[in-house]
């Protein structure tokens, strides 16, 4: 298989990027997105050019650092694969002779490193901001001995998937990361270990997301569309709904 593809080339955050196009062949339809563009380097690396820096750790759509935009979609979308991780994107779902472009996620809250790689530390402060339980809690007691409601069980377990990949800011037109900050404050709002700190949560956690520029969510809903574990838009509503009332308590 032979493609075309159009690349973001960056140097770092200060310099200004551009695209960059280079044609590759002998692509196997069985490579995995990732393994094309190790492809591409080793390519380049011939030819005595800079190889293309980008994230990837597990390659098992498990931790998410692999995400990149692939045809204007955040982790790309083939003819039969949907909301999944770029690593778990193979090229048997492209054809010969396309064009593919690949992009960094593009947003205030996550500037350009290299390439297609992004600063995503954002994440991880809105996380220290209230995405924890620090309550002593005791021991570790028999799971049964604390009865939680099938319903906010089963929620708050589709909530604690998300592994923080930061597709929903790439596919927000506001640049929001309001999916991944619902999805931690439902996760433990839900949570008889969560109660205690569960205004201050989520106090913490939303002034942290704006306080990375991160934008406001307008139910859109091209977040859960990419999302690739299929965070719910309702969790964006609780998490208002747990704002609101954080804000009359305080």
């Amino acid at each position: 298989m032979k493609v075309t593809l159009k690349i973001w080339r960056q140097k770092n955050t200060e310099t200004q990027g551009r695209m960059e196009e280079y044609s590759l062949d002998g692509v196997s339809d069985h490579m995995s997105f990732l393994e094309m563009l190790d492809l591409l380097n080793e390519q380049l690396t011939a030819e005595n050019k800079d190889p293309v820096a980008f994230d990837s750790d597990c390659r098992e759509g498990i931790c998410g650092a692999c995400g990149v935009v692939i045809n204007g979609v955040a982790h790309g979308r083939g003819q039969t694969t949907y909301q999944t991780t770029t690593c778990q994107l193979h090229m048997r779902e492209f054809n010969d002779g396309d064009t593919i472009t690949v992009e960094p996620w593009k947003a205030e809250g996550f500037p350009v490193l290299r390439d297609l790689v992004v600063d995503r530390s954002a994440f991880d402060r809105i996380i220290q901001a209230g995405g924890y339980i620090s309550a002593p809690t005791g021991s570790a007691v028999d799971a049964n001995s604390l009865p939680v409601d099938k319903k906010d069980a089963d929620h708050a377990f589709d909530n604690a998937t998300c592994i923080g990949c930061g597709a929903c800011v790439a596919a927000c037109p506001n640049g929001s990361a309001m999916l991944f900050t619902s999805a931690k404050v439902t996760h433990l709002g839900l949570l008889p270990q969560g109660q205690p700190e569960r205004w201050s949560r989520v106090l913490g956690m939303v002034a942290a997301h704006d306080e990375a520029g991160f934008g406001n969510c307008t139910n859109i809903g091209e977040c859960t569309a990419v999302c690739p574990k299929g965070i719910p838009l309702s969790s964006i509503s609780r998490l208002n709904r747990e704002l609101f009332k954080a804000l009359r308590k305080v």
